[in-house]
């Protein structure tokens, strides 16, 4: 059954039995953050490049796209990376799990807080404090976007990618199999305001990085879906009152703050950051911002909204993620999970497993790329990320579908067992398999929180008649 629903989720090809063989090799470099490169030797049927290296677009500079692109400049790969608003500052949360610093050699004082309590609100105002099973070390990071993707893009450049201040208009798809993709842009080159200058660009493929609105989405018409809006205040907060939020962040629930996701307040260097989000009212985001803001009204208050930050955020993957040589990552591609709206680690996963598959596919450059070279990346992506999306999409359908629901979500998250599976599996990105007992423990539980909120819910539309 699973790999039917495997099948169903990707709508791939049956992957290849043959196995690549590579070798890695990582060359002297003082500055050991910047010294992988991987060196790769595969038998390959298509053609050779003939006088420089095989040239590759990336089309945006968030996570995604930074990832992608330092990937691909270390592995010899001719690098083009375009993005729009070097300054951008995404509505994000700006949560990553502690297994992202080390994976992405990001440095400490990219973090701004490390949250190592939680507080889950329910519609009652009913708190549960979260984060009781962290080990000493483990943390949740809370970065602002213009900084981490800033970084990401920096250390591309400084492995050899050329970023580009630019916005991609059109990608004019080739007319033979080995011909170039034509990417037709504005360059800015660091310009506040203006026009800009109208350029084109030859490269050989495409990485599609821009966003829940992206245009190489539209080239290759990769298909709809639904998404959500995020909504998010940056508020300075007095200092005293910035101090409770030292390393607490908290998650509000209930039809005021969202009927389908949830209200946040995230703790950033010199500030919070609060949101929320929604798929199915998206007219009424402004209201629910205004619901977020006054359940936490008494631990902000005096505060000032020094930024207002709203951005599209999708619900799930895109029908199509790969046409010839071309391929979906991060946000374009749909890779944002239900119930818990994470995708920063996600975007960065992503980028850096397509461009890994580009320079295998390619011998580091010296080969053109097919289809099936990327469709590895799309392959081994679903094996292992499919079940998380899976687990996250039921427990959004099932707990978020009523205040009386959520009400037995958060009276779930006050147990330990809960608590210490859901952070195993956040941090380190992973399907943390259960204890059968405990397992069946939180079975019984979870049927009597639900039974007790559908009573509850009977209740309550009573006393409105």
């Amino acid at each position: 059954m699973a790999s039917v629903a495997l099948k169903s989720f990707t709508g791939l090809r049956q992957s290849s039995k043959e196995k690549p063989h590579f070798i890695t090799q990582t060359k002297a470099n003082p500055n050991p953050q910047f010294r992988r490169r991987f060196y790769v030797a595969a038998a390959k049927t298509s053609p050779k490049i003939a006088g420089r290296n095989l040239r590759v677009a990336v089309v945006g500079g968030g996570p995604a796209g930074g990832s992608a692109a330092e990937t691909l400049a270390r592995g010899g790969v001719e690098t083009f990376l375009f993005e729009r608003k070097l300054d951008n500052c995404k509505p994000c949360g700006g949560a990553i799990p502690l297994c992202m610093v080390g994976e992405f050699d990001l440095p400490l004082d990219l973090i701004d807080r490390r949250v190592t309590k939680m507080k889950m609100i329910s519609p009652s105002n009913v708190a549960v404090d979260i984060g009781q099973t962290l080990k000493p070390h483990e943390y949740i990071g809370m970065v602002r976007r213009e900084v981490l993707d800033a970084y990401l893009r920096n250390r591309a450049a400084e492995n050899g990618a050329n970023v580009i201040n630019g916005l991609v208009m059109k990608l004019e798809l080739p007319k033979d199999q080995n011909a170039p993709y034509v990417l037709h842009y504005t360059a800015y080159d660091g310009k506040v305001g203006g026009v800009g200058e109208k350029k084109t660009l030859e490269v050989d493929a495409v990485i599609g990085a821009d966003g829940a609105n992206s245009r190489v989405a539209k080239a290759i018409d990769a298909g709809d879906y639904d998404y959500a809006i995020a909504f998010q205040e940056r508020i300075k907060i007095p200092d005293d009152k910035m101090v409770y939020y030292e390393n607490l962040a908290e998650m509000y629930v209930g039809d005021d703050v969202s009927p389908d996701f949830y209200g946040w307040v995230f703790p950033k260097c010199d500030h919070v950051a609060v949101g929320t989000g929604t798929v199915t009212h998206k007219a009424d985001i402004k209201k629910f911002q205004i619901a977020t803001r006054n359940r936490a009204k008494d631990k902000i208050l005096g505060g000032k909204i020094i930024r207002v930050e709203a951005h599209p955020i999708p619900e799930h993957p895109r029908p199509r993620r790969l046409a010839g040589r071309v391929a979906l990552v991060g946000d374009a591609a749909g890779y944002v999970t239900k119930c818990s709206g994470e995708g920063i680690y996600f975007a960065a996963k992503s980028g850096r497993m397509c461009a890994e598959a580009i320079v295998e596919g390619s011998e580091n450059g010296k080969r053109m790329v097919e289809e099936s070279d990327l469709r590895k990346y799309l392959e081994k992506w679903d094996k292992t990320y499919w079940p998380t999306y899976k687990v996250l999409d039921v427990l959004q359908k099932v707990f978020y579908r009523s205040n009386p629901a959520r009400e037995a979500f958060v009276e779930m998250c006050a147990d330990e067992y809960v608590q210490k599976m859901t952070f195993d599996s956040y941090l380190y990105k992973r399907v943390v398999p259960g204890n059968p007992l405990e397992d069946l423990k939180l079975a019984v539980n979870t049927i009597g929180s639900l039974v007790r909120a559908n009573a509850l819910k009977r209740e309550m539309e009573k006393v409105s008649l």
